[in-house]
This record gives C-alpha cells, structure tokens and sequence, in this order.
C-alpha cells in the first residue's frame, strides 16, 4: 500500500505502473449483467458490487472465489441503497445512516473475500454515490469514517481533487487517483452527468486511444476539446460497458505496446 498515488498529485507525471480496473458482479440472481470470468482474466482490480446497488450473496461469493483463483484484487465497491436505480440516483441520507450502509456492504463483501482465501483489499464508490462526494462533504466524511471504523487501512479510490480524497487523507486513509477511460469529462474534471448525450464512449478506439493518453500523458480531453491534467493510479473501463470484454483486451495490450506495466495498487 505505501506505493499508492495521493490523488490530487497534479505536479508530478504520469505513474510507473498502473492498476486497470472493472466493476464487477454486478448481476442479481439469475441475470447476469457483464462477463466477469472474462474481465477478471484482464483487469489488475475487480470493484465488487455488494448487494445494494447489484449483486447477491452468490454473485458476490463466486466472483471473489474466481478473483482470488486469478490474483486479482478485490475491492468493495459501495453505493446507495438503491437496487431499481442500479446506483445511479442520489439519495439525501443522514450521513449517519450512510455510514451504517457502508458499512454493512464492506462487512458482507468482505466475509466471501475471506471465504475465499483472500479480504477486500480497498473501497471504491459507486455510482451516484461517487459522483456526490466529489462535492459533498457531509456525505464524503460518512463513507470516510464507515472506512476508518472498519479498517483504516484500506486504501479509496476516487477522482483526483474530490471532497471524498482529501477528506480520506485528512483522516489517515491511503487516497487512490483514478480516471475513467469510457467517460466524457468536463473542463473542470469531473465526469460528465450519465444523463448528457456522450457521457460514455461507446467507440471502442476512442476508449483505447483516451486510456492509454490517460496513463502515458496523465491528460484527457473534455467534452469540449479541451486538455485536463488528471492524474491517476488506477484506470478504469465500466463492466457494463457494450463490448466490455473486447475493450479491456485491447486496451490492455495497448498499454503493454506503450510501455504501461499494469499491476494492483495494494
């Protein structure tokens, strides 16, 4: 862990090596939303849905059995208590009750990561839940401190110069920059809302072409062209992205032809 990149390091280029990222069992009962075994075999770590906005007991135990099987890190990927919404829609909670909700996702993942031979290894928001404590500090600091009362000494993904990072840091948490190569940004460096047309690139070159700009360049550009410094650590094509499996394939062996070593970042 002492390897991980702060987040907000906007001075410094691009890093050595770098994690390469998928959500995860994301399906529920017997609807399957993304090919995990696939993606499993390509990405360095898997963010592991935890019940509440995918997944179920099963889904969670078999994917964490087939990422220890493959050396792939785990991570808990937390989100609202929001099912029919898939995650995507804002909840104004207490952030007492947002705390309790963290909590209890990290706890659940993490039983079937133990089961399996291995633990969560880090946390990463999802959804509506990651985007609202960009700027929510009332929200950010319940996710920090469900993280900090289960184990403080998991690192948190993020986007570079969110309240939710610099908040982590503040309490001692291990911050991880991370940058979306399926994503629209804007000039300020935040993801572009899901509900614009061109949030998520659906070109399969233009998500190779803007990953592998984001891990040798530490640059994307916005939705109006223009350049964004955001550095990251670990890179990250969605599982429900159409032709996920295919992206993440040749995206990988973009970065391999562009001198990217990849590996987990704890």
């Amino acid at each position: 862990m002492a390897d991980a990149v702060v987040a907000d390091l906007r001075e410094e280029g691009p890093p050595d090596r770098l994690d390469l990222n998928a959500d995860l069992g994301e399906g529920f009962g017997v609807w399957r939303l993304t090919d995990d075994e696939a993606l499993l075999g390509l990405v360095t770590s898997a963010n592991v849905a935890c019940g509440f906005h995918a997944g179920d007991p099963a889904t969670m135990r078999r994917t964490c059995e087939h990422a220890v099987r493959l050396g792939v890190r785990i991570g808990a990927q937390v989100s609202y208590r929001d099912l029919a919404g898939f995650g995507r829609r804002r909840i104004d909670m207490d952030p007492a009750d947002l705390r309790d909700d963290v909590t209890y996702q990290l706890g659940a993942l993490d039983a079937f990561a133990r089961v399996a031979g291995d633990r969560v290894r880090y946390v990463k928001p999802h959804g509506a839940l990651y985007n609202t404590i960009v700027a929510d500090e009332d929200q950010a600091q319940a996710v920090v401190d469900a993280v900090r009362g289960y184990d403080a000494t998991l690192p948190v993904l993020g986007l570079p110069g969110s309240v939710w990072l610099r908040q982590a840091a503040a309490a001692g948490l291990v911050t991880v920059g991370e940058a979306f190569a399926d994503r629209a940004y804007t000039p300020a460096g935040t993801l572009v809302s899901r509900r614009s047309p061109g949030a998520v690139l659906d070109d399969p070159d233009a998500v190779v072409a803007r990953g592998v700009r984001m891990a040798t360049e530490g640059t994307v550009l916005s939705e109006q062209g223009t350049p964004v410094r955001i550095l990251a650590r670990s890179l990250c094509v969605h599982g429900d992205t159409p032709g996920a499996v295919e992206v993440v394939r040749r995206l990988r062996q973009a970065l391999h032809d562009a001198g990217v070593a990849l590996s987990p970042f704890c």
